[in-house]
């Protein structure tokens, strides 16, 4: 049954323009690669850093996958429907020993996908990538794949490289919103010599180029390697609007203004920063007569959360 998961055809994943007079008078081609198009529950990077990580536990004769995430989790829904999808059962370890199944509708959505849900303490989820913990969850259930919160791993890694394998217009610049890395460090393999990746991180105070480099030393590949895929990174993390989840009114009204302009929904988490950042770069013209891609990554069903921080819709 995997399969036939592994094989959702990509090609939903549309590469779309975007038209902006100013750029386009100064040369400046925009396109977005419609990841968030790929399935409703799996979508963007989640389907990317799964892809693998799903091969991995069937490869493994394993029952399902163990996993983490938080009250809005986009990684459990994905996880829960990528499960259900190829044919195995899903564990979700929610933070947050107070919730559970009718906190939410993302909480809901996983439990009717099949996901069963544990509702742990804040202090156990603390620990969630701790050796020792995960080798006590190796022995609660051995019949399951522990994949890391967000797929942040290797398998996930080697699922996001693939993204600009499917992009068929030349590019000079790629922007991604940058989390655990582990997007930005697939994407980097993908690039060609003259070709440049903005990472946008959403953390305040996130070391980018640490972190990317202490993934990419546990594959195996040598430092001149990494050395060199780290030159063709820049790194632009002025545009964490506080933090992890956190928005501000500016960031707020700039989503709506881009949806209403370009019909496209960015999410205040992920997305939304990283497409301020992008829009606030190409103000300088060192990026005259180029063309630029932003990969759009998913992350619009956790949105919920915000929503109800804001009292009303993000989207009308």
């Amino acid at each position: 049954m995997w399969g036939n998961w592994c094989n959702m055809d990509v090609k939903r994943s549309i590469l779309q323009e975007i038209e902006i007079q100013e750029f386009k008078k100064r040369g400046i081609s925009l396109f977005v690669k419609r990841d968030d198009l790929i399935d409703p529950d799996i979508s963007g990077n989640k389907w990317r850093k799964l892809k693998y990580n799903i091969a991995l536990c069937e490869s493994k004769k394993k029952t399902g996958i163990l996993t983490f995430g938080g009250a809005y989790s986009n990684h459990l829904v994905a996880t829960a429907a990528a499960c259900q999808q190829a044919g195995l059962k899903a564990i979700g370890l929610v933070r947050g020993e107070e919730l559970n199944v009718e906190s939410n509708s993302t909480l809901k959505r996983c439990a009717e996908l099949g996901m069963e849900l544990v509702f742990i303490s804040r202090e156990e989820y603390a620990i969630r990538n701790d050796k020792a913990y995960h080798e006590t969850l190796g022995a609660d259930y051995p019949e399951y794949q522990l994949v890391p919160e967000g797929g942040a791993n290797y398998y996930g890694m080697v699922g996001c490289q693939e993204i600009l394998s499917e992009i068929d217009v030349p590019f000079d610049h790629v922007f991604v919103a940058q989390g655990t890395t582990t997007t930005s460090c697939g994407i980097s393999f993908g690039l060609k010599e003259h070709q440049k990746v903005h990472v946008v991180p959403v953390l305040k105070g996130f070391d980018s180029l640490g972190e990317m480099n202490s993934i990419l030393s546990k594959t195996g590949i040598d430092k001149e390697t990494i050395e060199e895929l780290m030159s063709r990174v820049e790194v632009h993390d002025e545009f964490h609007f506080g933090g992890y989840a956190k928005h501000t009114p500016e960031l707020i009204a700039f989503i709506r203004k881009f949806y209403d302009q370009h019909g496209l929904k960015l999410d205040p988490i992920y997305t939304g920063k990283a497409m301020f950042a992008l829009l606030k770069a190409l103000e300088l013209p060192k990026y005259d007569n180029t063309t630029v891609l932003f990969i759009h990554t998913g992350g619009l069903q956790g949105i919920e959360g915000v929503e109800k921080q804001l009292g009303e819709k993000l989207f009308e």
